[in-house]
């Protein structure tokens, strides 16, 4: 088992806490008060519920730390509550629940590329690529000319998400959305 020290903290790092949940570091700062001792104040995130908390620990204070393995993994179908994703190296497939899947639902479709995040062999977080290409079911016509002229409409993608597009999209061309922010980039 592999430990760190408050006083090695990086962004990026996972660890468990006093408590067994998995942290990441998502900013730290040593801090040298003028008076009294060192510490150390982190931002850290909750890897399994997403809830980022702020504290303050000890130089001294020692932390497992946590592994987490990500794998490429290839949506395959739902069946109900269950979505199953293929392991790109093993072909073994892998049921995860709706609470697991919800957020990366908005962009992947059957045969899409996702990454799979475990902790300790459970699966705890569903990522799709940070760009997909995605066709427009339903929108209002283009008004053609309209690449200069600033505005946007609402349209709803082949998964059932609903993003904002410029006015010249039309129904039934494929785009480019980037997946963290939920924006679309350009035509595909």
């Amino acid at each position: 088992m592999a430990y760190i020290t408050a006083g090695d903290f990086r962004k990026g790092i996972t660890f468990e806490l006093d408590n067994g949940t998995v942290q990441v570091i998502v900013d730290f700062q040593h801090v040298k008060p003028g008076k009294g001792a060192a510490f150390v104040r982190a931002k850290i995130r909750n890897v399994m519920t997403g809830g980022v908390i702020e504290r303050t620990f000890n130089p001294s204070d020692k932390f497992e730390l946590a592994r987490i393995d990500r794998k490429k993994m290839t949506y395959s179908y739902a069946d109900g509550e269950l979505y199953y994703f293929m392991d790109d190296e093993t072909y073994e497939i892998i049921p995860l629940g709706q609470e697991l899947v919800s957020n990366a639902l908005n962009f992947i479709k059957e045969n899409s590329t996702v990454e799979v995040s475990f902790y300790k062999g459970a699966a705890f977080n569903v990522e799709p690529e940070n760009f997909v290409d995605l066709k427009i079911i339903e929108c209002e016509p283009g008004i053609a000319g309209a690449t200069a002229q600033p505005g946007t409409k609402s349209a709803k993608l082949e998964t059932g998400f609903s993003i904002q597009v410029p006015l010249f999209i039309n129904e039934g061309e494929m785009i480019r959305v980037d997946t963290r922010t939920g924006e679309y980039m350009s035509r595909a």
